[in-house]
């Protein structure tokens, strides 16, 4: 079954979150409406929207209210992601142009801020000083996090605790932060909203190692970049720390550099991918899955608990 499928249930509200975004980013300014557009059709999964109305089911559900928490989620989403784009000198995602490469890194700066201030004005609909108490919370972390993933770089003598730590900051908060918002909109109580942020949270987690390890077992087609991407650009992930218990790999590993030629990338990967590591590394993103299914256990069984169940499977499990 697709993603979409899953949800559909929700499509007429996915509807109106769309127009919504499309409103939101409209402006004075020509350039940043522009820019704006072009991160926005660049597409994307939406997950973070998805969980908010998921988890505004748990409550007193009403789109009016929901919208304002889902767009704005979405929108930090896209903020950092323009502002990813600068920091790692990527001129393609998913498969489409960046804007740093389509104008330039000033104005993908420029678009990422207005991006991220627009969320911010939208989530003072949320009369409620703990949701935006979380929000600000969440926006240090994942600025922190932004920042150590660019110490980071190329930084091979790194273990799996810093990078559990950076992977947190960069995906999983964002998808717990949604879940639980999503519930305080709804005015759920708090043992509640906390479980739904915990699910997130191990959702998040999984999801973003299974992105890791796609990076070395995708194709060029289906991942929308060339297969080891991260790794060139130095982002050392789940199954290069795995690989490089090998001191041969580790060798190898430490050898990758941004203008390494492809066929030196290729030979890397196939080391990566004999390794053993591809396989740790699953295990590992299936151990947050499992959590995650764990806490929504805890949760009211109903059609929204096994959505989520569901589409915690289906992101934690993609192709490999």
């Amino acid at each position: 079954m697709k993603l979409k499928m899953m949800y559909s249930f929700l499509n007429s509200d996915i509807n109106l979150i769309e127009k919504k975004l499309e409103e939101t980013i409209q402006t004075e300014s020509r350039l940043l409406k522009q820019a704006s557009m072009h991160t926005l059709q660049a597409g994307g999964k939406r997950i973070r929207p998805v969980f908010v109305l998921l988890a505004g089911k748990f409550g007193h559900y009403d789109i009016h209210v929901m919208k304002n928490v889902a767009v704005a989620l979405e929108l930090i989403h896209m903020a950092s992601l323009v502002h990813d784009d600068v920091i790692d000198d990527a001129d393609l995602r998913r498969g489409q142009p960046t804007v740093k490469s389509k104008w330039d890194n000033k104005i993908a700066m420029y678009t990422g801020d207005f991006v991220f201030a627009l969320a911010l004005e939208l989530m003072t609909n949320i009369k409620n000083p703990t949701a935006h108490k979380i929000l600000a919370n969440t926006i240090v972390e994942v600025t922190v996090g932004e920042i150590q993933q660019i110490k980071d770089k190329y930084r091979f003598n790194q273990n799996l605790r810093d990078y559990l730590r950076r992977i947190k900051r960069k995906t999983a908060l964002l998808i717990a932060v949604s879940c639980q918002l999503g519930a305080i909109a709804a005015g759920v109580e708090e043992s509640v909203h906390k479980k739904l942020y915990r699910f997130g949270y191990y959702v998040g987690m999984s999801f973003q190692i299974t992105d890791d390890i796609l990076d070395f077992t995708g194709t060029e087609k289906e991942l929308g970049k060339p297969a080891g991407s991260d790794l060139l650009q130095g982002n050392i992930t789940a199954p290069a720390l795995y690989a490089m218990e090998n001191a041969a790999i580790r060798k190898e590993i430490q050898m990758v550099h941004a203008e390494m030629d492809s066929t030196e990338i290729t030979k890397i990967i196939s080391l990566i991918k004999q390794s053993g590591a591809i396989e740790k590394s699953i295990a590992l993103s299936d151990r947050y899955l499992d959590k995650a299914l764990a806490v929504l256990e805890e949760l009211p069984a109903n059609k929204t608990q096994k959505t989520l169940r569901d589409i915690a499977k289906f992101i934690g499990r993609r192709k490999f």
